[in-house]
């Protein structure tokens, strides 16, 4: 695991969203001297008024910490959460001596989706939840604020292939359930007691193919007649987490 290390956020809104969500974790605010745009200005009264150290620089400075990104004039200093590596997941596993229970989201986008799922993570004391590198929404201030703490105390493993991590979890004796709306297994009858990772894709297109396939069964939150012929087919990315994560709690508790 990493400790908190610090990393350079660039651009209006993401130094915004960190000021004012997460400034505790803000080191620094760098803004172009001379700025004319009024968000700018607030951007820098608003870390003052949280006594966060603001500096002006010129726009060779922020160039350089932007990296070739689009700064638009605001970079923060921003002590980045804490991240598990992927080697290190098979040593989390093992430690729950069999009980391991593991979130796996494939694809989440929306930060505040990926920010309340570690909140349901913490809640149903989970093992670890599993995020891709790619293509998917990754810990910044905006999901450390909507999982109210939870980001920083939930170990997060990002992987490079989904898949492939999806087999190595296999061979450590962990079995695989894919959240499916077609499926025809109920999440209520299957047994969740033992080493298990719940697998939920991302808000558009669910699970992609692949993972699918690497899944030992897929299952389905029963919906209730009312519900379907309301014409709701599906529940939040969050929410579906939520109940899954407690139906295994409730198993695991009811022995």
């Amino acid at each position: 695991m990493s400790n908190k290390q610090n990393q350079w956020i660039v651009g209006i809104n993401a130094v915004a969203a960190a000021v004012e969500h997460d400034s505790d974790n803000v080191r620094e605010v760098l803004i172009e001297a001379g700025a004319k745009n009024p968000r700018i200005a607030e951007i820098e009264s608003d870390a003052r008024r949280r006594d966060i150290d603001v500096r002006r620089v010129n726009q060779q400075a922020l160039d350089g910490v932007a990296g070739g990104l689009r700064h638009q004039g605001a970079a923060a200093r921003y002590a980045a959460a804490k991240t598990w590596d992927e080697n290190e997941l098979e040593g989390l596993v093992e430690a729950a001596e069999g009980k391991a229970l593991l979130l796996v989201l494939d694809g989440v986008q929306d930060p505040h989706n990926l920010g309340a799922c570690l909140r349901s993570a913490a809640a149903a004391g989970v093992t670890a939840v599993v995020i891709p590198k790619d293509k998917a929404v990754q810990v910044n201030a905006t999901v450390r604020k909507t999982s109210a703490g939870a980001a920083d105390h939930v170990p997060v493993v990002r992987v490079t292939n989904l898949s492939r991590t999806l087999r190595d979890l296999q061979k450590l004796g962990v079995w695989i359930y894919g959240l499916a709306g077609e499926a025809d297994a109920s999440l209520y009858a299957i047994d969740l007691r033992g080493n298990v990772a719940l697998v939920l894709g991302g808000e558009a297109d669910g699970l992609r193919r692949l993972t699918r396939e690497h899944c030992d069964q897929l299952v389905t939150i029963p919906m209730p007649g009312a519900a379907a012929a309301a014409g709701v087919e599906s529940l939040n990315v969050s929410v579906a987490a939520g109940v899954t994560l407690f139906e295994a709690v409730r198993q695991r508790v009811a022995g």
